[in-house]
């Protein structure tokens, strides 16, 4: 078995306002474009800390397709088991990003795009599985089409097959499960996560996700006062397990949104073999105290590089054990919201200085 990591999912591009400008002042004009996606996010941020990874998915053969396998080769991730399809898009998603009282808003352009119409046959799972150690999916790329979800839903079975340990995100995204006319977005998103949920061992999920996708929801939550009480979210992740037996480990990041720009950032990791839970970061005392981040650069990808850096570390024998797993995979979290676009462009060292207590920001020359 090896030690690499396998995503799968839709890569778009990702078309920004220059500066805090909104849409409605930057058109006509420049705007910034890049490349982003929940599982592709996660490849990216495996890669920027020394791991290896690979990413799946359907794009066609066009221009900006190249660009974007390119992009992704160049920041060391694998892209062999891509597929060029001559039907299709690569699609897009429009951000425009909040400040102070202002929440950011996303707006998608991505019906049509190849990896929605791509048939569950088009990817060779047995070939794409050898010698890898983890495969990442998430609540996303089931909800852009039924042919998606049944891909991702073969994928993680035939994951299992093959001895690869699989992880999935619930993600929750209620402007993209539409695709079985008259049924409620939550109600298609729980029929179809609670299938593929049946072959995952590990879970991710922020604090509305496993109510949104699952109904579990942890008692004096409140997500749009930017209100949570971290210790109840054991019970949120004992459940899960108790729903879903091959479940062994649930993670779940903490997030406190005072406003667009101000976050409180932790997270959390049940292991259902020692019924415990394990809380990052912590103060001197060994209490819960999450990171407080002010003048956040962009959170976008702030869950993925959560995933990307706890996947890291599971792989990694010097991180592997709870406590370390989840004080890597917060500090890396914390470290994105410093960065601009969806990827976590930050090194093994620079998260673990972090760790060590260097976040002061002061230059280091």
């Amino acid at each position: 078995m090896g030690q690499r990591l396998v995503t799968f999912g839709e890569v778009m591009g990702r078309i920004t306002p220059v500066g805090a400008l909104r849409f409605a002042q930057s058109f006509p004009g420049v705007v910034n474009y890049a490349y982003g996606g929940g599982e592709v996010n996660v490849a990216v941020a495996v890669a920027s800390l020394g791991g290896s990874s690979s990413f799946v998915t359907a794009l066609p053969r066009n221009a900006p397709a190249d660009g974007c396998i390119r992009t992704l080769r160049g920041l060391g991730v694998g892209t062999d088991e891509i597929v060029r399809t001559t039907f299709g898009r690569l699609g897009l998603y429009y951000l425009e990003a909040g400040a102070n009282q202002r929440a950011s808003v996303v707006t998608y352009d991505r019906d049509g795009s190849a990896v929605a119409l791509a048939e569950p046959s088009a990817y060779d799972w047995p070939r794409i599985f050898a010698g890898a150690r983890w495969f990442h999916v998430t609540g996303i790329t089931p909800a852009i089409s039924r042919l998606a979800a049944q891909a991702a839903l073969e994928a993680v079975r035939c994951a299992h097959e093959c001895g690869v340990s699989v992880c999935c995100d619930l993600n929750f995204r209620k402007k993209l499960w539409n695709w079985e006319p008259g049924v409620k977005p939550r109600e298609l998103a729980e029929r179809t996560m609670r299938q593929l949920l049946g072959h995952v061992d590990l879970v991710i999920a922020n604090e509305e996700d496993a109510e949104m996708v699952l109904g579990i929801k942890a008692a004096g939550a409140d997500v749009d006062a930017g209100k949570l009480e971290a210790r109840t979210y054991a019970e949120v992740a004992r459940t899960i397990c108790s729903q879903f037996g091959g479940v062994s480990r649930v993670a779940i990041t903490l997030r406190e949104s005072v406003s667009a720009d101000h976050n409180n950032w932790g997270g959390m990791l049940y292991d259902r073999a020692a019924d415990q839970c394990f809380f990052a970061p912590l103060d001197a005392d060994g209490a819960y105290s999450p990171y407080e981040i002010r003048d956040i650069v962009d959170r976008v990808g702030g869950g993925d590089s959560f995933a990307g850096g706890l996947l890291y570390a599971l792989m990694d024998e010097g991180l592997g054990d709870p406590q370390a797993a989840i004080r890597f995979s917060v500090a890396c979290s914390c470290l994105k919201h410093s960065i601009l676009g969806d990827f976590n462009f930050v090194t093994r060292a620079e998260v673990e200085a972090l760790m060590g207590g260097s976040g002061t920001g002061r230059v280091v020359r």
